[in-house]
């Protein structure tokens, strides 16, 4: 499973979207926006009527926890007054006019370890909801191993964390329970201390929650603090993360959703940004992660398995200044989109010589593929070569493929053929050769 995290306001509009289905006895006033800045608030209110009616919260929607310690969470009791509309407009743009630092880690209330430092620029604003310490509670799930796990406590907030074990009812799941089991073993674990007239609708709110979580493809789901008064639930924070193989099929169960880079984390490239796309559209997996573009070693490899493999075995040898990306394409991809997938690796390791004047290295590595056919994708992998010839040999590249699997004969054939019509320096191996032995075979001095 592939996990990508999301916006807190993008994981409400999808629980927004399907709220009826899985929360039907329950109300969700669903009153959220998402901007950049104080002019984007006030121009959010002209179709928000409550914006300019109603107390608010604002915070940063950046993928990091913990805001109201950093002193990132603008609400009412934390100020005299009622937040206005203007004043969330001026504290957004207050926050997001220099570089803030933000700290993941607290014992209690001090700051642990170092911050990041970074620009806030994207944030959350809400209503603000009355209610008492004892109407906030706590849920969440997750796949640990072979079982789904869903976590619910009496207690929520920031402080559920410390003392887990002893404030949280963990509850695992098979894949193969039905509806039914899932719904009575969940009504046996509501945790003791949830007050005695909210117990049958925090049993309904989990239970459509757990549903909602499996049907909806999350990787994560966390609601700290959800608030049920009666039948009236709101959701104040929320983390979330999605199972982003399932992204090609739950399209229109998702909507548009963006995958952001996290709070102090380096923006990623255009190319980057254009295989996730792809990958999202696919039933394949398709990943790409540039370390550092400008180093000698490129890989395209087959397989999640064999790409941590093929990683650890040229840093083990060369040293991992000198690998220049990490990924993998796999689960069958189409000679389209492997041949999209390879483009883009070329691309970028055709823009420029290295450095040291040494030839550069582009391993097409794999394991024995299971059900991948090995010739349509190199085929692929072909056409890439013939629309960049020209730019691999002005660059100096030596290229070094082992395959196995479904049609493997065929597609170490065409590829050196293709390889050598082309004029391009390759060395082609099948199984007979060790997974790994290309990598020493490139490296070694001659």
């Amino acid at each position: 499973m592939a996990q990508k995290a999301i916006r807190e306001y993008d994981a409400k509009s999808i629980l927004a979207r399907h709220w009826d289905k899985y929360f039907p006895d329950f109300t969700y006033s669903y009153e959220t926006v998402l901007v950049q800045n104080g002019a984007e608030l006030k121009e959010a209110a002209k179709e928000n009527a409550w914006l300019n009616e109603k107390t608010l919260v604002a915070k940063p929607d950046m993928l990091f926890g913990k805001r109201g310690k950093n002193g990132l969470v603008l609400f009412k009791d934390q100020k005299p007054g009622d937040v206005t509309l203007e004043k969330a407009a001026s504290w957004i743009d207050e926050k997001s006019s220099s570089k803030q630092k933000v700290y993941f880690s607290f014992d209690g209330d001090t700051p642990v370890g170092e911050p990041s430092v970074d620009m806030l620029t994207h944030f959350i604003v809400e209503p603000f909801t009355p209610h008492t310490q004892e109407e906030e509670y706590y849920i969440s799930a997750t796949c640990v191993g072979d079982e789904d796990m869903l976590y619910m406590s009496a207690e929520g907030g920031m402080e559920v964390e410390e003392g887990w074990d002893e404030k949280v009812t963990e509850v695992a799941f098979k894949i193969t329970e039905t509806e039914e089991e899932i719904a009575e073993k969940i009504r046996a674990n509501v945790p003791a201390d949830v007050a005695e007239g909210d117990k049958e609708n925090f049993a309904k709110f989990a239970i459509g929650f757990f549903k909602a979580y499996r049907d909806l493809n999350f990787a994560y789901l966390e609601i700290n603090p959800f608030v049920l008064q009666g039948n009236k639930v709101e959701l104040l924070d929320m983390v979330a993360k999605l199972d982003d193989t399932a992204g090609f099929m739950m399209t229109s169960e998702w909507g548009d959703i963006e995958y952001p880079t996290s709070f102090g984390m380096e923006e990623k490239s255009p190319e980057v940004l254009a295989v996730e796309e792809a990958d999202a559209k696919t039933g394949a997996s398709l990943k790409l992660t540039l370390l550092k573009p400008e180093a000698r070693i490129w890989t395209m490899v087959a397989g999640g398995g064999a790409s941590v493999v093929y990683a650890d075995t040229i840093a083990d040898f060369a040293g991992i200044e000198d690998l220049a990306n990490y990924g993998e394409y796999s689960g069958g991809p189409t000679t389209g989109e492997t041949k999209f997938y390879a483009e883009t690796i070329l691309d970028l390791m055709t823009r420029e010589k290295d450095a040291q004047g040494r030839d550069k290295i582009l391993i097409i590595g794999g394991a024995i593929a299971n059900f991948t056919d090995v010739a349509k994708t190199f085929t692929g992998i072909i056409q890439a070569f013939e629309n960049y010839a020209d730019k691999m040999k002005e660059v100096g590249i030596k290229i070094y493929v082992r395959r196995g699997g479904p049609n493997y004969e065929k597609g170490l054939k065409d590829i050196k053929e293709a390889a050598d019509r082309l004029g391009l320096d390759i060395e082609v191996y099948g199984p007979e050769t060790h997974v790994t032995d290309i990598v020493r075979m490139a490296l070694e001095e001659k």
